[in-house]
């Protein structure tokens, strides 16, 4: 787990999921100011978490289930308003996830 950069990424839809097979994980704020981490789970599985929570292990808690391909991680609902990353995209930011 990464910490998120202070500069949002330049990125169309179409190229979030060529950035996240190649960097693996990425923040997005969608427009209601909540912040997401999206991650691979081991290179096989996607995963959106909550940022806000932590287990005790002091990692984010999962807002989604784990789904084997990008394409199927594109669609799939996350978090409290179950919305998929293609419906928030045109109201989010994204942000690399910096390694420390």
């Amino acid at each position: 787990m990464g910490i998120k950069a202070e500069e949002p990424l330049n990125i169309t839809f179409e190229e979030l999921t060529k950035y996240l097979g190649a960097e693996h994980a990425v923040y997005i704020e969608i427009g209601d100011g909540t912040v997401y981490y999206i991650t691979d789970c081991n290179e096989h599985y996607w995963r959106v978490q909550y940022t806000d929570q932590l287990n005790e292990k002091g990692h984010y808690v999962d807002a989604s289930e784990l789904v084997p391909t990008v394409g199927e991680f594109i669609d799939l609902q996350f978090g409290p308003r179950n919305l998929t990353l293609r419906e928030v995209f045109p109201e989010s930011k994204f942000y690399a996830s910096v390694k420390q």
